[in-house]
């Protein structure tokens, strides 16, 4: 298969460097586009007032994965893929694998999750890959599952164009306890600024988030259906369907029967 492959950890990640070259030795022709250096926690962001500049790199994936190094954010990485440097579109977009989780509502400002998304509006099924450490470097069973994940997604299509989140805990492979299909989560942080000085006296800011909890949301799915957090936290490899229409069907039904819009 044609695969596109993209991640917001930067070129020299060691978890792009073991999924790009995994699929590669597995037979599929791979193509690397992402950011030239980390550009985690960027979202859905894209340059749109300085130039995109994009360098093919050598050397640093299995010889048969052809890659680029992109100034941009990683959605402007899947973007300028499609249209300007694959001569085809791909048959899936991949992203990662991404050092550290992205569950719950850690997904809105994930880039990981944001390229894969390109992929998904542009028409092309996806998948979003983290594995849940910033410190593990083994990511075998990560790129083992991406593998058997695209072999049942050819021998089994969905039916529509979604992008599949997945994580991976960052356990042994014998002590995985599966695979569960969740549904997302919600996660808090306390969002805290560290005020510090900069060598000429000036004042600025460090943002660091805490994780002070973790909230079940309002269940619009069958309660047996876990959250990617819960599932995570039981060392289960989580697949979520996501979809980038955030439209609220429930309040959206409730306005419709209970609101009248005089307000002109």
């Amino acid at each position: 298969m044609k695969l596109l492959i993209s991640n917001d950890d930067g070129i020299f990640a060691l978890g792009i460097r073991s999924l790009a070259n995994g699929l590669a030795e597995a037979g599929h022709e791979v193509t690397v586009v992402c950011p030239d250096r980390e550009r985690s926690a960027t979202g859905h962001g894209l340059t749109l007032h300085q130039p995109i500049r994009a360098e093919v790199v050598e050397s640093v994936f299995h010889p048969a994965v052809k890659a680029w190094a992109c100034s941009g954010t990683p959605s402007d990485c899947v973007k300028l893929a499609l249209w300007a440097l694959l001569d085809s579109p791909p048959d899936f977009v991949l992203s990662g694998i991404n050092h550290g989780s992205n569950l719950g509502t850690d997904i809105l400002y994930s880039g990981t999750v944001s390229a894969a998304m390109e992929g998904v509006i542009e028409g092309i099924p996806s998948i979003a890959i983290s594995l849940a450490s910033f410190s593990s470097e083994n990511f075998q069973s990560a790129v083992t599952f991406a593998q058997n994940l695209l072999a049942q997604l050819v021998a089994q299509p969905l039916q529509s164009v979604v992008l599949l989140n997945v994580n991976v805990p960052a356990v042994k492979s014998e002590d995985i306890a599966g695979v569960a299909l969740t549904r997302q989560g919600v996660r808090r942080y306390a969002d805290v600024f560290e005020q510090r000085l900069d060598p000429r006296g000036k004042t600025y800011y460090w943002l660091a988030g805490e994780l002070v909890e973790e909230v079940e949301p309002e269940p619009n799915l069958p309660h047996q259906i876990p959250t990617d957090v819960q599932a995570i936290r039981d060392n289960y490899i989580t697949v979520t369907p996501l979809q980038y229409n955030l439209t609220d069907k429930a309040a959206l039904n409730c306005l419709q029967k209970s609101w009248k819009f005089n307000c002109l």
